[in-house]
C-alpha cells in the first residue's frame, strides 16, 4: 500500500461511497453466524442521527492528546462525523436490515466523533457522542435479540453478527460492552473486521468508544483507558 493507513481513513472519511462503507461495515463487528429468518425492510433514511444540531456534544469529546499514545487523533468536522458514527453502529443509510427489529434507534442529538488511528495495527479506536432519550437497558435488549442481522445495498450484503460482553464497571449510569463480526460473503477479497465496543450512559449523553481493526489484534487497554477517559470529560461537562 502506497499511503499510510492513517491518511487513507481519514480520505475513506471524506469520500467513501455507500457500498465501500457496508463493506466496512460487514468487518466492524464480531462473531459472524447463520442467516436469520425474516423478510428484510428498506432503512428510510439514516438510522443514526439525522439531526444536524450535535447539541454542544463535541465540547464533550476527549481532546486528540488524550488518546492513547499510539494513535493519531483528530475531532472529525459534523459531515463525517456522522459518517464515522454510521460505520461505528454498523448500519448504514438505505440499507436493508434483516430481522426488521434490529434497525438502531435514532439519537435526539449528535453525533460529535473523535477518531484515531494506529498505522501499524491498521485499527482505529473512535469515540461517538451522542444524546438519546432511551436508557441503555433498550440498547442492550435489542442487542440479545439481534445476533445474527443481515444488511443489503446494491447488491451488496453483509453479515453482522453481535455478541455481548459482561458490562465494564465505570462510573456511569450505565454501561454494556460487545464485540461485532461484519462479514461480507458475495466479496471476492473475504473482506472482515471485528470491533469490540464500550458504551456508557451519564444522563442522556452516550459514549461509544470501538476499537475497530482488519487483522486480528486487540487493544484492550487502550479501549478502557479511553473510555474511562471519555466517561470523565462528560460527567465533568
Amino acid at each position: 500500500m502506497t499511503a499510510s493507513f492513517r491518511a487513507t481513513t481519514h480520505r475513506w472519511y471524506r469520500n467513501s461511497a455507500p457500498a465501500v462503507g457496508m463493506v466496512l461495515a460487514g468487518g466492524l463487528l464480531a462473531g459472524c453466524g447463520d442467516s436469520v429468518e425474516g423478510h428484510p425492510i428498506a432503512v428510510r433514511g439514516p438510522v443514526t442521527p439525522i439531526v444536524s444540531a450535535e447539541g454542544g456534544l463535541a465540547k464533550l469529546l476527549p481532546d486528540p492528546s488524550q488518546f492513547p499514545t499510539r494513535y493519531t487523533a483528530l475531532v472529525l468536522p459534523a459531515d463525517t462525523a456522522k459518517q464515522a458514527a454510521d460505520d461505528v453502529n454498523g448500519y448504514l443509510p438505505g440499507a436493508q436490515v434483516d430481522p426488521s427489529g434490529c434497525v438502531p434507534a435514532t439519537p435526539t442529538a449528535g453525533p460529535a466523533v473523535a477518531v484515531g488511528t494506529d498505522d501499524e495495527a491498521r485499527a482505529t479506536l473512535t469515540v461517538v457522542l451522542t444524546r438519546s432519550d432511551q436508557p441503555l437497558s433498550a440498547l442492550r435488549d435489542q442487542l440479545g435479540q439481534c445476533g445474527t442481522v443481515r444488511l443489503g445495498d446494491s447488491g451488496l450484503t453483509s453479515v453482522v453478527s453481535t455478541r455481548l460482553n459482561p458490562a465494564p464497571p465505570a462510573n456511569a449510569d450505565d454501561t454494556l460492552a460487545f464485540e461485532r463480526t461484519v462479514a461480507a460473503p458475495n466479496d471476492p477479497t473475504g473482506s472482515q473486521r471485528t470491533m469490540q465496543t464500550l458504551i456508557g450512559q451519564i444522563g442522556e449523553v452516550r459514549i461509544t468508544v470501538s476499537y475497530m481493526t482488519s487483522g486480528s489484534g486487540k487493544d484492550g487497554e487502550g479501549l478502557d483507558t479511553l473510555f474511562t477517559t471519555a466517561l470523565r470529560k462528560v460527567r465533568k461537562g
